[in-house]
């Protein structure tokens, strides 16, 4: 099959290339010709596990094109991926202005029948708005009788295992009022999902609310944890045992139960905004989501207190390490990442620091820049002199380092573990003092 993919930032270049692996034909178009040459080159903007591979490969193969010439790519394509990004506005609601714009670009340039397919994140009502602008500029050029379908189609990608996703869906959900694109559908996604009741069919204003409903629900479950972490801190509980002890109810699941410094990201700030902007557009007061979302960013003061309790109000003179930047594992991703919030916080206090990260450092350094803070290659080089470690990112290889070591490196052997990596009672029995989350 014959598809395009506009917009080539994770969901994009993620989408297109795991069809051209599966033999498609695959136009990825973006306006950025930097971008664009880089990745005829091998040289990809975001890092994902595996995908670099794929993209080298399947582009040596002819499958996968890159382009700035959205003409070059909907000539030949049967489907086209609107894949631009839907960052948030001033009033917390989605920026739809570059789908919209790419909708109407398509209007210009299409003259048979095209399938739109919306996989950027949208609110409700955005598949009917696509619809009318490129309605709008096929009736400008007077081809008011091609015709097209526009089909919604959320994607659910975890950043670190994307590929994965992608490749093996939980679900593939397809929003569409008509019959015969989505059989279409079904059709092009038949070779990840061979179980068919992996593809839910539905009304498009069902399939646009399911992504902001799950990132939302997920989300939800964050603050919920992040909440009874602080009473678990004052009454002798610990998070990690009630985690288990809810967990394992079956209504319940052990996913996303873990006490931290909150959710970061691309995907579970802005939605639970846009889907709290969407409930009171409709005249609903967004109780629930306001909670979580103050919860979640409350959770990044009280790590911050925390620190400056045990440290002192004024941290001038004072060295901190940092493991971890990106907002999780397996990404450089520092969109909306906790250490962000943390390191400016403790900063404004005169902090200075030495931070490590294996992936996100580059982005680390356009975000949160260089005043006062030193990026280290290796984790034990963050630690040499510094008053305490903070623990910001749970990277795997954090899990099981040399105390010992640390301890020896370490001006004070103190630790702020935001991710609750470590057993409070080891850490005591080492001579560390060890604060985690909802441990007391």
């Amino acid at each position: 099959m014959k598809l395009s993919v506009i917009g080539t930032g994770y969901v994009g270049l993620v989408t297109g290339t795991c069809f051209a692996d599966m033999g498609n034909d695959v136009w990825c178009i973006d306006i950025d010709e930097t971008k664009i040459e880089n990745l005829k080159k091998g040289i990809l903007p975001i890092y994902e596990p595996g995908l670099e591979e794929l993209v080298k490969r399947n582009h040596a193969e002819g499958r996968l094109r890159f382009t700035t010439n959205l003409n070059e790519g909907i000539d030949e394509s049967e489907y086209a991926f609107i894949a631009v990004g839907t960052p948030s506005d001033e009033d917390g609601s989605a920026d739809l202005q570059h789908v919209i714009e790419v909708a109407r670009q398509i209007g210009r340039c299409m003259d048979n029948y095209l399938i739109i397919i919306d996989k950027s994140t949208v609110p409700v009502g955005t598949a009917e708005k696509v619809r009318q602008a490129v309605r709008e500029e096929l009736d400008k050029r007077g081809k008011g009788d091609v015709s097209f379908d526009v089909v919604s189609n959320p994607e659910f990608l975890k950043e670190g295992s994307a590929v994965e996703d992608f490749i093996r869906p939980d679900r593939v959900i397809i929003g569409t009022d008509n019959e015969s694109a989505a059989e279409r559908m079904r059709d092009l996604y038949s070779t990840f999902v061979r179980k068919g009741d992996r593809v839910m069919l539905m009304d498009i204003p069902s399939a646009e609310l399911t992504k902001y409903a799950a990132n939302a629900m997920l989300a939800t479950r964050i603050s919920f944890m992040n909440e009874l972490a602080h009473l678990c801190e004052v009454t002798g509980a610990d998070i990690e045992s009630v985690r288990r002890g809810i967990g394992s109810d079956s209504r319940i699941g052990n996913a996303f139960l873990y006490g931290g410094i909150g959710y970061g990201g691309s995907c579970f700030p802005k939605d639970v905004k846009a889907l709290i902007y969407t409930l009171r557009d409709y005249g609903f007061d967004a109780k629930i989501l306001t909670a979580v979302e103050e919860v979640n960013r409350n959770q990044r003061t009280y790590f911050i207190d925390r620190v400056v309790r045990h440290v002192g109000e004024n941290l001038t003179g004072k060295i901190f390490a940092v493991w971890g930047l990106a907002f999780k594992p397996q990404t450089d991703d520092m969109r909306e990442a906790p250490s962000i919030d943390i390191i400016n916080g403790l900063r404004d206090r005169g902090a200075s620091f030495r931070a490590y990260d294996p992936i996100a450092i580059e982005n680390a350094r356009l975000i949160i820049g260089d005043r006062n803070i030193e990026y280290v290659t290796n984790n034990y080089d963050a630690l040499e002199g510094v008053d305490a470690l903070l623990l910001l990112t749970e990277w795997h290889h954090f899990r099981k380092p040399d105390f010992e070591k640390m301890k020896d490196l370490m001006n004070e052997p103190v630790i702020f573990d935001g991710r609750n990596q470590y057993e409070p009672a080891k850490m005591k029995e080492m001579g560390f003092a060890y604060y985690s989350i909802g441990r007391s």
